[in-house]
């Protein structure tokens, strides 16, 4: 199966296009221009460089979440668009399921960190060393202290990866033992890690691609703040 995948839940954005696990290309950008500039035209010239079009594709994928939410918006508008328009189905995986995979092979407890803001960071836990990262923790939201109070349990040798890890590296060195950053080139987030993660059971038709935040945006939980300080002061 032939994967064009999309990635953009961060400040890096990535295009990538696989053939079954065969990486053929991926381009990578952490410029800081805003994804609505790049993600698309580097797309386009990644099939252009393969001489493909995207007709040539058999599934468009992407990062739903956590993560950004305007960057999550604009990649699952992307790929929705491309599957549109060629007629193909779409795959959202896991934003953090797409980074464990740039250490499946390892046998150790991948720990996947965004930060969240609000003290917080979005975390899974996976164990690697196998054909493919094995979930052992959803896909959360959760304080620093509390993911730390959690690896002291697992008692295991644990990598960070993600925009995260090294906030969390600087956290919590001191206080969990085997503690260890993923090597540069492969901390921050990967289409091909999304062309990985994709399954058959997570395949649907595009228009049914949704974003996954895991938590309501800033502007959502003002707007229940304000719903329910009006319901207080009305019910005085």
């Amino acid at each position: 199966m032939r994967i064009l995948a999309i990635e953009s839940s961060a400040k890096a954005a990535s295009c990538a296009i696989c053939d079954g696990k065969k990486l053929l290309a991926q381009s990578w950008q952490n410029s800081g221009l805003t994804h609505s500039r790049t993600l698309l035209s580097m797309t386009e010239a990644m099939l252009k460089n393969l001489d493909m079009s995207i007709s040539d594709m058999d599934l468009v994928a992407a990062a739903i979440g956590p993560g950004s939410f305007t960057g999550i918006r604009i990649g699952v508008a992307a790929a929705k668009g491309l599957a549109w328009g060629a007629d193909l189905p779409a795959c959202g995986v896991s934003t953090l399921e797409a980074m464990a995979w740039h250490l499946y092979d390892r046998d150790l407890i991948i720990c996947p960190v965004m930060d969240a803001r609000r003290s917080q960071v979005y975390n899974a836990l996976f164990q690697g060393g196998g054909d493919c990262p094995l979930r052992i923790a959803p896909d959360r939201a959760i304080s620093i202290e509390e993911l730390a109070g959690e690896l002291k349990t697992l008692n295991r040798p644990v990598c960070l990866v993600g925009d995260g890890a090294e906030l969390c590296y600087s956290a919590l060195e001191d206080t969990i033992p085997a503690l260890s950053l993923a090597p540069e080139n492969i901390r921050l987030q990967s289409a091909w890690g999304v062309a990985m993660a994709v399954t058959e059971a997570g395949i649907k038709p595009a228009d049914e691609l949704t974003p996954n935040y895991i938590r309501l945006s800033q502007a959502e939980r003002e707007r229940l703040a304000r719903l329910k300080a009006g319901n207080a002061k009305g019910g005085r």
